[in-house]
């Protein structure tokens, strides 16, 4: 379905994302590791269209993206989570949702072509958002504006963006960075329903490793903008190749110094506030 060809992307003198070829199929869930630094989340940008590369190509169905735009590679079935600048700060809630239904479907040739046609088509999308709203349990807020939410019920409301483009392939850049306790369960049901849909692809970037083992189906590793390892999660996180990326372990002892894989693949707080570079 996915597939990324020798992607690079150089900054000066620096090469954030090193040739990074990766295919991945519909009905699985791939997560995308690393520590801090990797290049998980500039990969995202790049086939996402956020960034242009500096080499290699993105296909989707066997169709290069590359030089499309961010716009067009949605409409073609790249779903991105937006980012909260991407949204309608001074729109209420539902709105937000609501426009990105619109979107979809004016993308797929469905606009009115009568003010009747349109009248109903409205109420048809305003539906789908309050239900897509339902879902992220944030239906009490539907009228609020967006910049107003918290921002744990934020990081729902671009869940809910997300799913109301219904893409072909989802990525999901942290979807529960900073949300409370209570919310994380709420995202990560909404990914195992996805998950239940075998014709869709997901990518998620994840810290917390308890999520990636539940979750994942295959783990990627990326370490200094270079895929590292590929498989099974419990055979990617035995590798020596791994717990060297993650400890910096130079044989099979980690030193005195060295924290355990899951704490490694925390995120520092400056990397929670990153948008475009890792």
């Amino acid at each position: 379905m996915l597939e990324t060809r020798d992607l690079t992307i150089r900054f000066g003198g620096h090469v954030a994302v090193d040739h990074v070829s990766c295919r991945f199929e519909a009905g699985t869930l791939t997560a995308i590791v690393g520590p801090n630094g990797a290049g998980k989340t500039t990969y995202f940008n790049l086939v996402s269209g956020q960034l242009p590369a500096s080499e290699g190509q993105v296909l989707l169905d066997g169709e290069d993206l590359s030089a499309l735009s961010a716009p067009r590679r949605a409409w073609r079935g790249l779903g991105r989570a937006f980012q909260l600048t991407q949204l309608f700060p001074n729109l209420a809630v539902l709105e937000n949702v609501r426009l990105a239904v619109q979107a979809r479907e004016q993308g797929r040739g469905r606009a009115g072509l009568s003010l009747f046609s349109v009248w109903l088509d409205r109420r048809d999308w305003i539906a789908e958002a309050q239900a897509l709203l339902a879902a992220v349990r944030l239906a009490d807020k539907a009228e609020a504006h967006a910049a107003s939410l918290p921002h744990g019920d934020q990081r729902k409301l671009e869940v809910a963006l997300l799913m109301a483009l219904d893409p072909k392939v989802y990525l999901f850049d942290e979807p529960t960075a900073g949300m409370s306790v209570d919310e994380v369960p709420v995202v990560l049901d909404l990914i195992r329903e996805l998950k239940k849909r075998r014709d869709r692809c997901i990518l998620l970037v994840e810290h917390k490793m308890d999520v990636v083992r539940e979750l994942a189906d295959r783990i990627v590793v990326l370490h200094n903008g270079a895929k590292v390892a590929d498989g099974a999660p419990e055979v990617v996180i035995a590798m020596p190749v791994v717990q060297q990326a993650y400890l910096g372990a130079v044989g099979a002892e980690a030193g005195p110094q060295a924290e355990p894989l899951d704490s490694l693949s925390r995120p520092s707080p400056s990397e929670r506030g990153r948008s475009q570079h890792e």
